[in-house]
């Protein structure tokens, strides 16, 4: 039976100053579960409604019901299992090869979304402003799927690491150089903004190559594109010809 003071430490780690102070984040579903399982995330314990995750042993894993897991879930509708992490420390970043830096993204999907496709794609490494949504609010962890494990990410002084790094910095824009008619290298640092005022004007300033996404319909009247899609398509055409 799940305590009282497990459903109340387990229900503050919704919040970001909670998970800091405890050091620790929770997941939803069996695969983004077995993902951190067999990761270097380490397990404080899984709360499960089915008779599963074997491998898990009994000192830290506990057979609830339904009602029970209602009450510890993030989701309307929650899964078969919970599981509490312990938050590692960041790990060095990873100064090769494609670089995703993220200026002031808000919306947990977008970034669970953008972990997923730089895992698809091979990107090691994210950048977060300070001002990003926290890799490991729970909508976050939901969205990434497991890739939370394979992809580095790391929270910065987003101007003063694209003042010091010797790479190319890539932003998207409006009015920039088609990406589909322009030669992209293999390293570098590629800049996606905020879902509603894009790049900010500080970090616009250190772009050194504008690119944008030309639209294709007869009105032009769509404004722009979600975030999340724009750096599926950024992300494809620098990975076309490695």
């Amino acid at each position: 039976m799940v305590s009282k003071n497990q459903i109340k430490l387990i229900s503050s780690l919704h919040q970001k100053k909670q998970r800091f102070a405890n050091q620790l984040f929770f997941a939803e579903g069996v695969k983004v579960i077995q993902e951190l399982l067999q990761s270097n995330f380490e397990l404080e314990h899984l709360y499960t409604t089915q008779d599963d995750f074997e491998q898990v042993p009994p000192s830290k894993r506990m057979l609830i019901n339904d009602s029970e897991l209602k009450k510890i879930s993030a989701l309307s509708t929650p899964n078969s299992c919970l599981a509490v992490f312990k938050i590692p420390a960041e790990n060095n970043i990873i100064d090769s090869g494609l670089i995703v830096a993220l200026d002031d993204i808000r919306d947990p999907g977008n970034l669970g979304t953008i972990l997923r496709l730089c895992d698809w794609f091979g990107v090691k490494q994210i950048i977060c402003s300070k001002e990003t949504v926290d890799i490991y609010n729970p909508k976050v962890v939901q969205a990434t799927m497991g890739s939370i494990a394979r992809v580095n990410v790391n929270y910065v002084d987003l101007k003063d690491f694209l003042i010091h790094t010797k790479v190319p910095v890539f932003g998207t824009f409006m009015n920039g150089e088609n990406i589909y008619q322009t030669v992209l290298p293999q390293n570098g640092i590629i800049i996606m903004g905020n879902e509603a005022n894009g790049i900010t004007a500080e970090i616009e300033k250190i772009v050194t190559n504008r690119l944008t996404i030309p639209r294709f319909g007869d009105l032009q009247k769509t404004e722009s594109l979600n975030v999340a899609t724009a750096t599926a398509i950024v992300l494809s055409e620098f990975k076309r010809n490695s």
